[in-house]
């Protein structure tokens, strides 16, 4: 039985916030025709607009390979943003959104297209809807084509890329490995300062993933319990019910590892983990998440199915549907062993978490779709009901939802009403009222544009977490054998091996 204790909506409690109004700004997007820009970017975009906190003089230029006009970029955008918001849309709204957007086609491997974008088309921009304070480099193309449109732009922007407009945003994956991580980041520091270099991870505008820190160090009640005392232990679960949909081309390279957990899943592990920053400003809050990554324990490869545990899905239902297997997937090679699931056990050795073991998992075709963090509080020290119980009693748990239902939680053992010595757990709960929710997108994009880099990756975060992911994936992918995928059915909760990871130290993972 679980009871919920509540906030009303009449009941609003007092706010502290800290905003400002954002510069001027022209966005540049590269891969302007892909998934990425029609269906996350621009309705970011939009909704920014819709509720008034774009400034008055921006403009977004598009440009990627695809022939088309202006005009049909606008009607393809229009038609995305009708589907991303379909409540939200507003023709007249939509219309004077669209003025500010233009598009070019350009070829990625000649000099002079880059040239006439910064030497013409940006001016004329610049002329007509302002946005001289920031020039924000979008680069939502494939990382097989980062190098040569670096090269290319910082080529063509001359003694500009010394200036503090400049902004250059780049998606996830960043690099494959430690190594092309490194000539990544090595490259990006030809042309800008790492101080205009934003790494998008957008778990990191997720409203709960925002509010972690908040939670930790704000309230006393529960900063002096988040150590290794009152721990026992820490899951991160990433689970989803789709498949690979049409990444197959991107997925066959990457794989669950390079996909969630160098970026996405480290970086809510390290929020769980760091140490106070001395203030809440982004280089001390970088700072002290790329000091998780150099507290992990490496990984000891010769045991390595004693921390890590792999699987690839195969057919199965889901939803009541019948569901196709990794290797079915279109684009997918026959006999695949790219790993589609992941469970880790991760030991971070330093004074607030040693001994206390952090559980990580991700997966595609799950059961449900849930991101989540749940604190496992130790059990008490001594039961003096135990004899009058006839099954033990779970220790409490705080639980972050970070998607879909995203809230916080804390479960708590009270007597049950009318039972001489009965418990019951109940649940304090807070759960975020969805309409007032900002998309991930939207805050990372307003960030970009104010130049804020508190929710972007620093240089040393990727690098540390490809360090020690590196040697894992490379073991891996030298010794999974064809034979042993798929190693569980689509729409449950993954492979059996993932189980006795962590039942082998007595513990039992939360169900999906």
């Amino acid at each position: 039985m679980s009871d919920v204790l509540s906030r009303s909506p009449d009941d609003q409690p007092p706010t502290h916030c800290k905003d400002g109004a954002a510069p001027s700004f022209g966005l540049i997007v590269f891969g302007a025709s892909g998934d990425l820009t029609q269906r996350r970017l621009i309705p970011a975009l939009y909704r920014l607009f819709r509720g008034n906190l774009l400034p008055e003089r921006f403009f977004v230029l598009g440009v990627s390979r695809t022939q088309i006009t202006t005009d049909q970029f606008r009607d393809l955008l229009a038609t995305s943003i009708k589907s991303a918001t379909p409540k939200e849309y507003d023709e007249a709204l939509w219309r004077a959104f669209a003025t500010r957007i233009s598009y070019e086609p350009i070829d990625y491997a000649f000099q002079e297209s880059y040239i006439r974008l910064l030497e013409v088309l940006l001016p004329e921009l610049q002329r007509t809807h302002g946005g001289r304070e920031r020039s924000i480099f979008y680069l939502a193309i494939p990382p097989t084509l980062y190098e040569d449109v670096l090269l290319h732009l910082g080529a063509s922007m001359g003694s500009e890329k010394e200036g503090d407009a400049l902004r250059i945003v780049i998606e996830k994956p960043f690099g494959r490995d430690l190594d092309s991580s490194r000539r990544l980041n090595r490259l990006l520091h030809r042309f800008f300062k790492e101080d205009r270099i934003f790494r998008i991870d957008h778990y990191l505008g997720l409203e709960t993933v925002q509010s972690l820190l908040m939670f930790r160090f704000a309230n006393s009640i529960f900063e002096p319990l988040w150590n290794r005392r009152y721990i026992d232990h820490v899951q991160i679960t990433v689970s989803e019910s789709r498949g690979i949909e049409h990444r197959a081309g991107y997925y066959e390279q990457a794989g669950v590892i390079r996909d969630m957990f160098q970026n996405h899943i480290f970086q809510l592990l390290a929020l769980t983990a760091m140490e106070p920053p001395v203030a809440f400003e982004a280089e001390a809050v970088r700072n002290e998440r790329a000091k998780v990554f150099a507290s992990i324990r490496p990984f000891a490869l010769e045991r390595l199915a004693e921390h890590v545990a792999i699987g690839q899905y195969g057919p199965g239902r889901l939803q009541g549907l019948s569901v196709p297997g990794y290797r079915e997937e279109p684009g997918v090679r026959p006999g695949s062993v790219t790993p589609t699931f992941a469970a880790m056990k991760i030991l971070i050795d330093n004074w607030r978490w040693n001994g206390v073991p952090f559980y990580l998992r991700s997966g595609k075709r799950l059961m449900t779709r849930k991101t989540e963090i749940s604190i496992h509080f130790r059990p008490v020290p001594h039961l003096m009901f135990a004899k009058a119980l006839d099954q033990p009693i779970e220790p409490n748990v705080l639980l972050l939802r970070i998607q879909p239902d995203e809230g916080i939680s804390l479960a708590f053992q009270t007597k049950k009403p009318e039972s001489k010595i009965c418990l019951q757990e109940v649940r304090m709960d807070y759960t975020y009222e969805r309409e007032l929710l900002m998309d991930a997108y939207e805050w990372v994009l307003l960030d970009c544009i104010h130049g804020d880099p508190m929710l972007f990756l620093s240089e040393a975060e990727v690098e540390r977490s490809w360090a020690l992911l590196t040697p894992v994936i490379e073991r891996l992918e030298s010794t999974i054998q064809p034979d042993r995928f798929p190693n569980y059915a689509a729409g449950t909760s993954g492979p059996e091996e993932a189980r006795v990871l962590i039942e082998k130290d007595g513990r039992r993972w939360r169900p999906l």
